[in-house]
Protein backbone atom coordinates (compact mmCIF):
# COMPACT_ATOMS: atom_id res chain seq x y z
CA UNK A 1 0.00 0.00 0.00
CA UNK A 2 0.87 3.60 -0.27
CA UNK A 3 0.96 6.83 2.09
CA UNK A 4 -2.82 7.67 2.72
CA UNK A 5 -2.10 11.18 1.59
CA UNK A 6 -5.39 13.76 2.28
CA UNK A 7 -8.25 12.21 4.24
CA UNK A 8 -11.33 12.41 2.28
CA UNK A 9 -14.26 14.43 4.09
CA UNK A 10 -18.03 13.75 3.54
CA UNK A 11 -20.40 15.89 1.79
CA UNK A 12 -20.34 14.58 -1.61
CA UNK A 13 -23.84 15.50 -1.96
CA UNK A 14 -23.07 19.15 -2.88
CA UNK A 15 -20.56 17.99 -6.10
CA UNK A 16 -22.25 19.01 -8.86
CA UNK A 17 -23.97 16.28 -11.13
CA UNK A 18 -22.86 13.19 -8.92
CA UNK A 19 -26.94 12.19 -8.66
CA UNK A 20 -27.58 12.49 -11.82
CA UNK A 21 -27.75 8.36 -12.31
CA UNK A 22 -30.79 8.26 -9.67
CA UNK A 23 -32.37 9.28 -13.09
CA UNK A 24 -31.01 6.91 -15.44
CA UNK A 25 -31.96 3.58 -16.33
CA UNK A 26 -30.25 1.14 -13.95
CA UNK A 27 -30.15 -2.51 -13.74
CA UNK A 28 -28.72 -5.34 -11.34
CA UNK A 29 -30.64 -3.88 -8.16
CA UNK A 30 -31.54 -5.20 -4.89
CA UNK A 31 -35.65 -4.26 -4.49
CA UNK A 32 -34.46 -3.01 -1.01
CA UNK A 33 -35.41 0.99 -0.82
CA UNK A 34 -38.78 0.29 0.81
CA UNK A 35 -37.19 -1.84 3.23
CA UNK A 36 -37.18 -0.55 6.88
CA UNK A 37 -33.09 -0.24 7.37
CA UNK A 38 -32.51 1.24 3.90
CA UNK A 39 -32.13 5.24 5.09
CA UNK A 40 -30.68 4.41 8.38
CA UNK A 41 -27.75 2.14 6.78
CA UNK A 42 -27.02 4.40 4.16
CA UNK A 43 -26.33 6.34 6.32
CA UNK A 44 -24.25 4.92 8.61
CA UNK A 45 -22.32 3.99 5.50
CA UNK A 46 -22.05 7.63 4.75
CA UNK A 47 -20.13 8.33 7.92
CA UNK A 48 -18.04 5.41 8.21
CA UNK A 49 -14.23 6.39 7.58
CA UNK A 50 -13.05 5.87 3.70
CA UNK A 51 -11.71 2.40 3.33
CA UNK A 52 -9.15 3.82 0.50
CA UNK A 53 -7.27 7.65 0.08
CA UNK A 54 -7.04 9.94 -2.29
CA UNK A 55 -3.63 9.63 -2.90
CA UNK A 56 -3.27 5.52 -2.65
CA UNK A 57 -6.08 6.17 -5.64
CA UNK A 58 -3.75 8.68 -7.57
CA UNK A 59 -0.35 6.53 -7.39
CA UNK A 60 -2.47 3.58 -8.64
CA UNK A 61 -3.57 6.02 -11.67
CA UNK A 62 -0.53 6.92 -12.54
CA UNK A 63 0.95 3.15 -12.00
CA UNK A 64 -1.78 1.81 -14.72
CA UNK A 65 -0.41 4.57 -16.90
CA UNK A 66 3.10 2.92 -16.87
CA UNK A 67 1.59 -0.09 -17.98
CA UNK A 68 -0.76 2.24 -20.36
CA UNK A 69 3.06 2.52 -22.03
CA UNK A 70 4.15 -0.81 -22.18
CA UNK A 71 6.46 -0.32 -18.73
CA UNK A 72 4.39 -2.87 -16.45
CA UNK A 73 2.03 -5.66 -15.97
CA UNK A 74 -0.76 -5.47 -14.58
CA UNK A 75 -2.33 -8.78 -12.37
CA UNK A 76 -5.49 -8.55 -11.04
CA UNK A 77 -6.53 -12.46 -9.01
CA UNK A 78 -9.12 -13.06 -6.12
CA UNK A 79 -12.61 -14.46 -5.24
CA UNK A 80 -15.67 -14.77 -7.98
CA UNK A 81 -17.61 -13.62 -5.09
CA UNK A 82 -16.06 -13.00 -1.44
CA UNK A 83 -17.77 -14.30 1.32
CA UNK A 84 -17.79 -12.49 5.23
CA UNK A 85 -17.11 -16.28 6.96
CA UNK A 86 -13.84 -16.00 4.56
CA UNK A 87 -12.46 -13.51 5.95
CA UNK A 88 -9.88 -14.91 7.67
CA UNK A 89 -5.75 -14.44 7.93
CA UNK A 90 -5.61 -18.26 6.68
CA UNK A 91 -7.20 -17.66 3.23
CA UNK A 92 -6.64 -14.01 2.94
CA UNK A 93 -2.86 -14.99 3.52
CA UNK A 94 -2.85 -18.06 0.89
CA UNK A 95 -4.49 -15.91 -1.82
CA UNK A 96 -2.24 -12.99 -1.23
CA UNK A 97 1.15 -15.67 -1.19
CA UNK A 98 -0.67 -16.93 -4.55
CA UNK A 99 -0.59 -13.57 -5.96
CA UNK A 100 2.39 -12.51 -5.07
CA UNK A 101 3.76 -15.81 -6.63
CA UNK A 102 2.42 -15.39 -9.50
CA UNK A 103 3.52 -11.57 -9.69
CA UNK A 104 7.19 -12.94 -9.01
CA UNK A 105 6.89 -15.50 -11.65
CA UNK A 106 6.01 -12.45 -14.22
CA UNK A 107 8.07 -9.95 -13.11
CA UNK A 108 11.32 -12.44 -13.18
CA UNK A 109 10.16 -14.18 -16.47
CA UNK A 110 9.29 -10.62 -18.52
CA UNK A 111 11.49 -8.18 -16.55
CA UNK A 112 8.50 -6.09 -16.16
CA UNK A 113 7.24 -4.32 -12.82
CA UNK A 114 3.99 -5.94 -12.01
CA UNK A 115 1.07 -4.05 -10.61
CA UNK A 116 -0.66 -6.24 -8.24
CA UNK A 117 -4.38 -5.72 -7.54
CA UNK A 118 -6.74 -8.09 -5.29
CA UNK A 119 -10.67 -8.78 -6.70
CA UNK A 120 -10.80 -8.50 -2.98
CA UNK A 121 -12.05 -6.29 0.25
CA UNK A 122 -15.25 -5.10 -1.42
CA UNK A 123 -15.87 -8.07 -4.30
CA UNK A 124 -19.71 -8.81 -2.53
CA UNK A 125 -22.08 -8.22 -5.21
CA UNK A 126 -23.15 -10.63 -8.54
CA UNK A 127 -24.56 -9.81 -11.56
CA UNK A 128 -27.33 -12.73 -12.03
CA UNK A 129 -28.81 -13.40 -15.57
CA UNK A 130 -32.14 -13.29 -13.58
CA UNK A 131 -34.20 -11.98 -11.27
CA UNK A 132 -35.84 -15.02 -9.78
CA UNK A 133 -34.53 -18.61 -9.23
CA UNK A 134 -36.62 -21.24 -8.95
CA UNK A 135 -36.18 -25.02 -7.79
CA UNK A 136 -39.20 -26.78 -8.69
CA UNK A 137 -42.24 -25.22 -8.00
CA UNK A 138 -40.48 -22.81 -5.41
CA UNK A 139 -38.90 -19.59 -6.70
CA UNK A 140 -37.11 -16.84 -4.73
CA UNK A 141 -35.07 -14.19 -5.16
CA UNK A 142 -31.75 -14.82 -6.85
CA UNK A 143 -28.26 -14.88 -4.96
CA UNK A 144 -26.75 -11.47 -5.35
CA UNK A 145 -23.57 -11.72 -3.19
CA UNK A 146 -23.61 -11.43 0.58
CA UNK A 147 -23.62 -8.30 0.50
CA UNK A 148 -27.66 -8.08 -0.53
CA UNK A 149 -28.89 -11.51 0.52
CA UNK A 150 -27.76 -14.97 1.54
CA UNK A 151 -26.75 -18.05 -0.05
CA UNK A 152 -29.46 -20.60 1.51
CA UNK A 153 -32.54 -21.59 -0.56
CA UNK A 154 -34.89 -20.23 1.67
CA UNK A 155 -37.27 -17.39 2.21
CA UNK A 156 -35.78 -15.28 4.77
CA UNK A 157 -32.05 -15.90 3.36
CA UNK A 158 -32.99 -14.77 -0.08
CA UNK A 159 -34.78 -11.79 1.13
CA UNK A 160 -32.47 -8.50 0.22
CA UNK A 161 -31.46 -7.03 3.91
CA UNK A 162 -29.42 -3.25 3.49
CA UNK A 163 -28.25 -3.48 6.47
CA UNK A 164 -25.63 -6.06 5.05
CA UNK A 165 -23.86 -3.51 3.35
CA UNK A 166 -22.60 -2.76 6.76
CA UNK A 167 -21.04 -6.05 7.07
CA UNK A 168 -19.37 -5.80 3.49
CA UNK A 169 -17.77 -2.76 4.80
CA UNK A 170 -16.57 -3.95 8.43
CA UNK A 171 -15.34 -6.75 6.21
CA UNK A 172 -13.39 -5.52 3.71
CA UNK A 173 -11.79 -2.74 6.44
CA UNK A 174 -10.28 -6.43 7.85
CA UNK A 175 -9.42 -7.32 5.16
CA UNK A 176 -7.59 -4.45 3.82
CA UNK A 177 -5.98 -4.34 7.46
CA UNK A 178 -4.89 -7.81 6.70
CA UNK A 179 -3.12 -6.89 3.66
CA UNK A 180 -1.26 -3.83 4.71
CA UNK A 181 0.24 -5.83 7.13
CA UNK A 182 1.38 -8.40 5.10
CA UNK A 183 2.16 -6.39 1.96
CA UNK A 184 4.06 -3.65 4.19
CA UNK A 185 5.11 -5.73 7.57
CA UNK A 186 8.15 -8.04 5.73
CA UNK A 187 5.43 -10.99 4.60
CA UNK A 188 5.95 -9.59 1.22
CA UNK A 189 9.87 -9.51 1.58
CA UNK A 190 11.19 -10.56 -1.79
CA UNK A 191 14.46 -11.90 -0.03
CA UNK A 192 11.32 -14.76 1.46
CA UNK A 193 10.56 -15.64 -1.96
CA UNK A 194 10.97 -19.70 -1.04
CA UNK A 195 8.88 -19.15 1.97
CA UNK A 196 5.66 -18.57 0.11
CA UNK A 197 5.56 -21.59 -0.85
CA UNK A 198 5.51 -23.56 2.36
CA UNK A 199 1.71 -24.76 2.73
CA UNK A 200 1.05 -25.49 -0.90
CA UNK A 201 1.23 -29.24 -1.86
CA UNK A 202 4.02 -29.80 -4.19
CA UNK A 203 2.96 -30.19 -8.20
CA UNK A 204 5.11 -29.74 -11.47
CA UNK A 205 4.05 -25.99 -11.34
CA UNK A 206 5.65 -25.86 -7.47
CA UNK A 207 8.86 -27.30 -8.78
CA UNK A 208 9.00 -24.81 -11.50
CA UNK A 209 8.48 -22.08 -8.73
CA UNK A 210 11.39 -23.59 -6.53
CA UNK A 211 13.64 -23.12 -8.90
CA UNK A 212 12.78 -19.96 -10.05
CA UNK A 213 12.80 -18.33 -6.53
CA UNK A 214 16.39 -19.74 -5.79
CA UNK A 215 17.19 -18.23 -8.80
CA UNK A 216 15.99 -15.07 -7.18
CA UNK A 217 17.49 -15.91 -3.75
CA UNK A 218 21.11 -16.32 -5.28
CA UNK A 219 20.63 -12.73 -7.27
CA UNK A 220 19.31 -11.53 -4.24
CA UNK A 221 22.35 -12.65 -1.83
CA UNK A 222 24.76 -11.70 -4.76
CA UNK A 223 23.35 -8.04 -4.85
CA UNK A 224 23.60 -8.27 -0.43
CA UNK A 225 27.20 -9.21 -0.69
CA UNK A 226 27.73 -6.37 -3.16
CA UNK A 227 26.17 -3.93 -0.40
CA UNK A 228 23.03 -2.71 -2.19
CA UNK A 229 19.78 -1.24 -0.52
CA UNK A 230 17.03 -3.85 -0.34
CA UNK A 231 14.70 -1.40 1.54
CA UNK A 232 12.17 -1.12 -0.74
CA UNK A 233 11.74 -5.03 -1.28
CA UNK A 234 10.62 -5.58 2.37
CA UNK A 235 7.42 -3.95 0.85
CA UNK A 236 5.01 -4.28 -2.00
CA UNK A 237 2.16 -2.25 -3.47
CA UNK A 238 -1.14 -4.04 -3.15
CA UNK A 239 -4.81 -2.59 -4.54
CA UNK A 240 -7.99 -3.63 -3.97
CA UNK A 241 -10.51 -3.77 -6.81
CA UNK A 242 -14.03 -4.92 -7.03
CA UNK A 243 -16.81 -4.42 -9.78
CA UNK A 244 -18.82 -1.83 -8.62
CA UNK A 245 -22.20 -3.35 -9.31
CA UNK A 246 -24.37 -2.06 -6.27
CA UNK A 247 -24.09 2.05 -6.73
CA UNK A 248 -26.12 2.57 -2.98
CA UNK A 249 -23.05 1.13 -1.45
CA UNK A 250 -20.50 2.62 -4.31
CA UNK A 251 -22.94 6.22 -3.53
CA UNK A 252 -22.64 6.14 0.13
CA UNK A 253 -18.74 5.64 0.37
CA UNK A 254 -18.34 8.34 -1.82
CA UNK A 255 -16.01 11.26 -0.72
CA UNK A 256 -14.81 14.39 -1.41
CA UNK A 257 -10.76 14.48 -1.47
CA UNK A 258 -10.02 17.90 0.73
CA UNK A 259 -7.04 18.70 -1.65
CA UNK A 260 -8.73 18.89 -5.34
CA UNK A 261 -12.77 19.11 -4.08
CA UNK A 262 -13.24 15.95 -6.44
CA UNK A 263 -15.08 12.83 -5.68
CA UNK A 264 -13.80 9.57 -5.18
CA UNK A 265 -15.10 6.47 -4.47
CA UNK A 266 -13.20 4.89 -1.75
CA UNK A 267 -14.64 1.47 -1.13
CA UNK A 268 -11.52 0.09 -3.23
CA UNK A 269 -8.55 1.36 -5.31
CA UNK A 270 -9.88 0.34 -8.79
CA UNK A 271 -13.91 -0.25 -9.85
CA UNK A 272 -15.18 -1.46 -12.67
CA UNK A 273 -17.93 -1.62 -14.73
CA UNK A 274 -19.77 -4.89 -15.85
CA UNK A 275 -20.38 -6.27 -19.03
CA UNK A 276 -24.17 -6.39 -17.78
CA UNK A 277 -24.33 -2.39 -16.70
CA UNK A 278 -21.93 -0.73 -19.16
CA UNK A 279 -25.24 0.42 -21.07
CA UNK A 280 -24.06 4.02 -22.30
CA UNK A 281 -27.08 5.70 -20.95
CA UNK A 282 -27.09 3.84 -17.84
CA UNK A 283 -26.96 4.57 -14.57
CA UNK A 284 -23.00 2.64 -13.93
CA UNK A 285 -21.23 4.84 -16.49
CA UNK A 286 -22.66 8.28 -15.68
CA UNK A 287 -22.45 7.57 -11.92
CA UNK A 288 -18.46 6.58 -12.28
CA UNK A 289 -17.39 8.91 -14.89
CA UNK A 290 -17.66 11.59 -12.34
CA UNK A 291 -15.48 10.13 -9.64
CA UNK A 292 -11.71 10.10 -9.72
CA UNK A 293 -10.50 6.35 -9.71
CA UNK A 294 -9.18 4.44 -12.33
CA UNK A 295 -12.03 2.18 -13.98
CA UNK A 296 -12.32 -0.98 -15.39
CA UNK A 297 -15.25 -1.73 -18.15
CA UNK A 298 -16.09 -5.80 -19.00
CA UNK A 299 -16.04 -6.28 -22.99
CA UNK A 300 -17.76 -9.57 -23.98
CA UNK A 301 -17.92 -10.76 -27.49
CA UNK A 302 -21.05 -8.75 -28.88
CA UNK A 303 -18.81 -5.44 -27.49
CA UNK A 304 -18.44 -3.25 -31.00
CA UNK A 305 -16.05 -0.56 -32.11
CA UNK A 306 -18.78 1.98 -31.76
CA UNK A 307 -19.36 0.96 -27.97
CA UNK A 308 -15.72 1.06 -27.21
CA UNK A 309 -15.33 4.67 -28.81
CA UNK A 310 -18.44 6.21 -26.94
CA UNK A 311 -17.06 4.21 -23.63
CA UNK A 312 -13.79 6.03 -23.85
CA UNK A 313 -15.40 9.43 -24.19
CA UNK A 314 -18.07 8.90 -21.22
CA UNK A 315 -15.13 7.88 -19.12
CA UNK A 316 -11.93 9.09 -20.33
CA UNK A 317 -12.73 12.18 -22.15
CA UNK A 318 -9.48 13.75 -20.73
CA UNK A 319 -7.49 10.84 -22.25
CA UNK A 320 -5.38 10.40 -19.08
CA UNK A 321 -3.03 7.28 -19.49
CA UNK A 322 -4.24 4.37 -16.79
CA UNK A 323 -7.75 6.20 -16.21
CA UNK A 324 -9.38 3.47 -18.15
CA UNK A 325 -8.62 -0.26 -17.90
CA UNK A 326 -10.75 -2.72 -20.85
CA UNK A 327 -11.34 -5.94 -19.61
CA UNK A 328 -11.70 -7.87 -22.38
CA UNK A 329 -14.22 -11.59 -21.46
CA UNK A 330 -14.84 -13.08 -24.82
CA UNK A 331 -13.88 -16.89 -24.52
CA UNK A 332 -11.82 -19.06 -26.35
CA UNK A 333 -13.83 -19.49 -29.61
CA UNK A 334 -14.11 -15.57 -29.85
CA UNK A 335 -11.47 -14.06 -28.49
CA UNK A 336 -9.00 -13.68 -31.99
CA UNK A 337 -12.58 -12.77 -33.93
CA UNK A 338 -13.98 -10.39 -31.44
CA UNK A 339 -11.15 -8.66 -30.01
CA UNK A 340 -9.02 -6.72 -32.75
CA UNK A 341 -11.86 -4.37 -34.15
CA UNK A 342 -12.17 -3.29 -30.32
CA UNK A 343 -8.43 -2.46 -30.34
CA UNK A 344 -8.04 -0.58 -33.53
CA UNK A 345 -11.03 1.52 -32.47
CA UNK A 346 -9.68 2.36 -29.26
CA UNK A 347 -6.19 3.14 -31.09
CA UNK A 348 -8.24 5.95 -33.42
CA UNK A 349 -9.59 7.75 -30.16
CA UNK A 350 -5.60 8.60 -28.73
CA UNK A 351 -6.85 6.99 -25.41
CA UNK A 352 -4.09 4.96 -23.79
CA UNK A 353 -6.41 2.35 -22.02
CA UNK A 354 -4.81 -0.90 -20.94
CA UNK A 355 -5.78 -3.47 -22.21
CA UNK A 356 -6.65 -6.89 -19.74
CA UNK A 357 -7.63 -10.34 -20.62
CA UNK A 358 -10.41 -11.94 -18.69
CA UNK A 359 -10.11 -15.49 -19.55
CA UNK A 360 -12.47 -17.32 -17.00
CA UNK A 361 -15.88 -15.51 -17.76
CA UNK A 362 -16.60 -16.83 -21.04
CA UNK A 363 -15.64 -19.88 -20.93
CA UNK A 364 -18.24 -21.28 -17.99
CA UNK A 365 -19.80 -24.64 -18.93
CA UNK A 366 -22.18 -26.78 -16.35
CA UNK A 367 -20.76 -30.21 -15.93
CA UNK A 368 -22.65 -33.19 -16.11
CA UNK A 369 -22.83 -33.46 -12.53
CA UNK A 370 -24.51 -29.73 -12.48
CA UNK A 371 -21.71 -27.30 -11.21
CA UNK A 372 -20.93 -24.66 -12.75
CA UNK A 373 -17.13 -25.38 -14.11
CA UNK A 374 -14.36 -24.12 -16.93
CA UNK A 375 -11.74 -26.17 -18.44
CA UNK A 376 -8.25 -24.97 -17.38
CA UNK A 377 -7.02 -25.50 -21.52
CA UNK A 378 -10.35 -23.18 -22.69
CA UNK A 379 -8.89 -20.42 -20.07
CA UNK A 380 -5.51 -21.13 -21.35
CA UNK A 381 -6.45 -20.61 -24.67
CA UNK A 382 -7.93 -17.54 -24.13
CA UNK A 383 -5.25 -15.88 -22.84
CA UNK A 384 -2.98 -16.97 -25.71
CA UNK A 385 -5.39 -15.89 -27.95
CA UNK A 386 -5.14 -12.39 -26.08
CA UNK A 387 -1.43 -12.16 -26.73
CA UNK A 388 -1.62 -13.38 -30.31
CA UNK A 389 -3.86 -10.47 -31.04
CA UNK A 390 -1.94 -8.18 -29.42
CA UNK A 391 1.15 -9.53 -31.34
CA UNK A 392 -0.62 -9.60 -34.49
CA UNK A 393 -1.87 -5.57 -33.72
CA UNK A 394 1.98 -4.38 -32.11
CA UNK A 395 -0.06 -3.31 -29.48
CA UNK A 396 0.55 -4.59 -25.93
CA UNK A 397 -1.24 -6.98 -23.56
CA UNK A 398 -1.74 -5.31 -19.91
CA UNK A 399 -2.52 -7.69 -17.50
CA UNK A 400 -4.24 -10.42 -17.02
CA UNK A 401 -7.79 -11.05 -14.69
CA UNK A 402 -8.51 -14.04 -12.69
CA UNK A 403 -10.87 -15.76 -10.53
CA UNK A 404 -8.36 -17.34 -8.29
CA UNK A 405 -7.67 -18.97 -4.87
CA UNK A 406 -5.28 -19.78 -2.82
CA UNK A 407 -7.40 -23.02 -1.35
CA UNK A 408 -6.59 -26.29 -2.62
CA UNK A 409 -10.43 -26.11 -4.05
CA UNK A 410 -11.54 -28.21 -7.52
CA UNK A 411 -14.17 -26.19 -9.44
CA UNK A 412 -12.35 -25.98 -12.83
CA UNK A 413 -11.45 -28.73 -14.40
CA UNK A 414 -8.17 -29.88 -15.90
CA UNK A 415 -4.32 -28.66 -15.60
CA UNK A 416 -0.80 -30.52 -14.80
CA UNK A 417 -2.66 -31.84 -11.29
CA UNK A 418 -5.48 -32.78 -13.28
CA UNK A 419 -8.46 -32.23 -11.83
CA UNK A 420 -11.99 -33.99 -12.63
CA UNK A 421 -15.78 -33.72 -11.58
CA UNK A 422 -15.20 -36.44 -9.24
CA UNK A 423 -13.46 -33.79 -6.70
CA UNK A 424 -16.21 -31.08 -7.05
CA UNK A 425 -18.28 -33.06 -4.55
CA UNK A 426 -15.82 -32.37 -1.41
CA UNK A 427 -13.36 -29.09 -2.86
CA UNK A 428 -16.26 -27.41 -4.59
CA UNK A 429 -16.76 -24.16 -1.91
CA UNK A 430 -17.28 -21.25 -4.78
CA UNK A 431 -20.61 -19.75 -4.23
CA UNK A 432 -20.68 -18.41 -7.83
CA UNK A 433 -18.25 -19.08 -10.26
CA UNK A 434 -15.51 -21.23 -10.24
CA UNK A 435 -11.96 -20.06 -9.73
CA UNK A 436 -8.46 -21.70 -10.13
CA UNK A 437 -6.75 -22.72 -7.48
CA UNK A 438 -3.46 -22.11 -6.00
CA UNK A 439 -1.82 -24.78 -8.19
CA UNK A 440 -3.61 -23.82 -11.67
CA UNK A 441 -2.93 -19.64 -10.93
CA UNK A 442 0.85 -20.57 -10.53
CA UNK A 443 0.88 -22.77 -14.24
CA UNK A 444 -0.76 -19.36 -15.79
CA UNK A 445 1.83 -17.25 -14.19
CA UNK A 446 4.52 -19.27 -16.42
CA UNK A 447 2.05 -19.23 -19.57
CA UNK A 448 2.06 -15.61 -19.64
CA UNK A 449 5.30 -14.82 -18.07
CA UNK A 450 6.65 -16.69 -21.61
CA UNK A 451 4.20 -14.59 -23.59
CA UNK A 452 5.75 -11.61 -22.38
CA UNK A 453 9.58 -12.32 -22.45
CA UNK A 454 9.06 -13.56 -26.45
CA UNK A 455 5.97 -11.56 -27.53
Amino acid sequence: MTAPGEILHTGAAEYPGLDEWRRLPISQQPAWRDHPDFESSIEALSAKPPLVFAGEVDKLTRRLGAVARGEAFLLQGGDCAETFHGATADRISARIKTILQMAVVLTYGASLPVVKMGRMAGQFAKPRSSDVETRGEVSLPSFRGEIVNGFDFTEESRRPDPKRMITAYDTSSATLNLVRAFTEGGFADLRAVQQWNKGFTSNPAHAKYESTAAEIDRAVRFMEACGADFEKLKRTEFYAAHEALLLDYERALTRIDSRTGKPYVTSGHFVWIGERTRDLDGAHVDYLSRVQNPLGVKLGPKTTADDVEQLIERLDPHRVPGRLTFISRMGAEAIRESLPPLIRAAQQTGAQVVWVTDPMHGNTITAKNGYKTRHFDDVMDEVRGFFEVHRDLGTYPGGLHVEMTGDDVAECLGGSDVIDETAFDDRYESLCDPRLNHKQSLEMAYLVSEALAHP
